[in-house]
């Protein structure tokens, strides 16, 4: 590993974490943020970038799925996925992760236009 990364740390036992599933090649854990009530973190076990688990395949896949049977488990009125991309993505983590968040009501994604709603 060329430089320090907090979730690999994490994958390896090396810091806590809340640790709510782990399969071959993936680990699922509550985000130490606390913003909404249901804020998981699903990451792939491998350090790899956004881009590259995207274009995964089968990783991805899997990953998705998780995402959707856990937000739909704990959320049914509705949740959001997000991944971030880079800096002005607001990206913090260079290692690949998908965040899962719901448990109230949302909003939207940025400051709405006037008039939009």
């Amino acid at each position: 590993m060329a430089s320090y990364c907090t979730f690999c740390e994490i994958v390896a036992g090396r810091l806590p974490s809340q640790k709510i599933h782990q399969e071959d090649g993936i680990l699922v854990f509550r985000n130490r943020l606390d913003w909404f009530p249901l804020q998981i973190l699903i990451v792939p076990t491998d350090h790899m970038t956004q881009e590259a688990l995207w274009t995964s395949g089968d990783l991805f896949a899997r990953m998705g799925k998780l995402a959707v049977d856990l937000g739909s488990q704990s959320c049914p009125n509705g949740y959001r996925i997000v991944s971030n991309f880079g800096e002005d993505g607001l990206q913090t983590q260079r290692h690949a992760h998908i965040h899962v968040v719901g448990g109230e009501k949302l909003g939207l994604y940025v400051a709405a236009p006037l008039g939009l709603y």
